[in-house]
């Protein structure tokens, strides 16, 4: 997949139209367009205003990536914000944030 098709991927999924992303970005809806067709490739500057627009990250929309495609999903900014600061701490640390959120699943599932 190329990053028009991922830009694509994210707006359909998150039902916006091509201009409500442009809106954000300052563009029209024709170049979203181009953009999705691999007619153009958006600049550094416009590309960092799509991943704000879009809720993801410049590598998920670069590369691709895996880990990335998981974040570009979460539409609460907040908890992905909490997502990454608790990935960058160490595996010790993570263990009884992880236990946290395991026991509190279950709970609301029973």
């Amino acid at each position: 997949m190329n990053i028009g098709e991922r830009i694509k991927k994210l707006r359909t999924k998150k039902k916006l139209t091509q201009a409500e992303p442009a809106a954000k970005v300052g563009l029209t809806y024709i170049q979203v367009g181009r953009y999705e067709k691999q007619k153009s490739a958006p600049s550094s500057d416009v590309l960092q205003k799509l991943v704000q627009a879009l809720d993801t990250t410049t590598d998920f929309l670069m590369m691709g990536s895996q880990d990335e495609a998981v974040a570009a999903q979460l539409t609460d900014k907040e908890l992905l914000r909490l997502f990454r600061q608790v990935e960058q701490l160490s595996p010790e640390d993570k263990h009884p944030v992880k236990t946290f959120i395991d026991a509190f699943l279950t709970k609301r599932q029973i």
